[in-house]
């Protein structure tokens, strides 16, 4: 589900949140750090520091993913670090 032109901030509703696919989280398997657009890209890039160190790699690999999807230029060279981490 891609998301209109009114969802401009990084806040989703729980009915949304609910909608979306696997596939549009930094990590999947626990459906955190939904990235849907640019703005939660960059929310992402954001919070990156608030998650596990377990899941870092995934979820910076994940956020260079939606980046590319969404014209989106991370900035943070720790995201950057942990993504050169992440081992598919």
């Amino acid at each position: 589900m891609k998301m209109t032109s009114r969802h401009l901030s990084d806040k989703l509703t729980t009915e949304e949140r609910d909608l979306l696919p696997s596939s549009d989280f930094g990590i999947p398997e626990t459906r955190e750090f939904p990235m849907p657009d640019a703005a939660h890209v960059r929310a992402a890039e954001a919070y990156f520091r608030y998650a596990s160190e377990t899941d870092k790699p995934l979820l910076a690999y994940r956020i260079l993913l939606k980046a590319q999807e969404y014209g989106v230029e991370v900035k943070s060279p720790t995201v950057l670090e942990w993504a050169e981490k992440y081992k598919p």
